[in-house]
């Protein structure tokens, strides 16, 4: 069976915000380091938004096939959302999959969000998936003293899981080699998609993304991965800003005990941490209809709560 030509079918994009009483843009952005990124923005069709959501996707995603299911119900309940593809993924500039350093992608993260904002006074939130929600939190660690009004962490990857993470003999001879050919795609790690995404037909639908990044991992993203997460892991102290972080128990990908432990050891005196019984990596998108529901609802819940107090 071919792919669709969009997540919902042979409709075009625009009718289907339509239906769904949304708008969208769609851009490039140059990041101040002079590296083109594609960029989107969402919002209601009638009415000022109610708070902006700065989201970041996945390793190997982007954002404008199902993540941006997302961005649509957040701009369904009033807010407006902004998005990029990160360097290396889908439309923006870079090898794909090569994530050389992700202190850049902080910074350019930054540099889009503060163009989307910068002249609102709604309260502002960071919105990220698994790579994502690490980089939501490095985002705050390099400004500490922003002004966000919160962060919501689906399925953070704060430490790579010892299920997808590289066996000591390994991992070790593949050190060796990234210092050599950094971006060869020979890290043997299971299927992502096949590990994430709970629903059988929507695994066939991620695979049919024709921006996703499919390939093995490339041996400097996951050196960089590895820095970055461990580095995360020890900065869970210095965490101060109001979240709520959501996981599934059975998630193999990244490690529900880690966004206990990133719940446990924050600062934040507004945090919310929600554990989900036999759910797996994807929570918004790889479950059933009925499982996302149910997440969807807790975030709903948390931001309503925050975007009043907040007005």
């Amino acid at each position: 069976m071919a792919s669709p030509k969009t997540p919902w079918g042979d409709i075009t994009e625009e009718e289907y915000y339509a239906r769904q009483g949304i708008t969208g843009t769609k851009f490039r952005f140059e990041s101040p380091r002079g590296i083109s990124l594609f960029a989107r923005t969402w919002a209601p069709l009638k009415g000022s938004p109610s708070a902006i959501i700065c989201m970041i996707h996945g390793y190997g995603n982007d954002i404008s096939w199902t993540f941006q299911n997302n961005a649509i119900f957040f701009a369904q309940m009033g807010c407006a959302a902004a998005a990029i593809d990160l360097p290396g993924h889908g439309q923006s500039d870079g090898l794909k999959g090569f994530v050389p350093n992700v202190d850049h992608v902080v910074n350019d993260c930054i540099a889009y969000f503060d163009s989307i904002y910068r002249d609102t006074n709604v309260p502002k939130f960071l919105f990220g998936e698994s790579m994502g929600a690490a980089i939501c939190l490095l985002i705050h660690l390099a400004q500490p003293q922003a002004n966000w009004s919160g962060a919501i962490l689906v399925a953070p990857m704060c430490k790579i899981s010892d299920n997808v993470r590289p066996s000591w003999p390994v991992a070790t001879f593949l050190t060796f080699l990234a210092s050599l050919m950094p971006t060869l795609p020979i890290v043997p790690t299971e299927d992502l998609v096949e590990k994430a995404v709970k629903v059988p037909d929507k695994r066939i639908l991620g695979r049919g993304n024709p921006h996703r990044y499919l390939g093995k991992p490339r041996l400097g993203t996951v050196l960089e991965l590895l820095r970055v997460t461990d580095y995360v892991n020890k900065q869970f102290h210095n965490v101060e800003l109001p979240f709520i972080v959501l996981h599934g128990d059975t998630d193999v990908v990244t490690d529900p005990s880690v966004s206990r432990e990133l719940y446990e050891k924050a600062k934040s005196k507004d945090k919310t941490l929600k554990i989900y019984e036999g759910m797996w990596h994807s929570l918004l998108f790889g479950e059933p209809d009925d499982n996302i529901a149910i997440v969807r609802k807790d975030i709903t819940d948390w931001l309503a709560h925050r975007i009043v107090s907040k007005s």
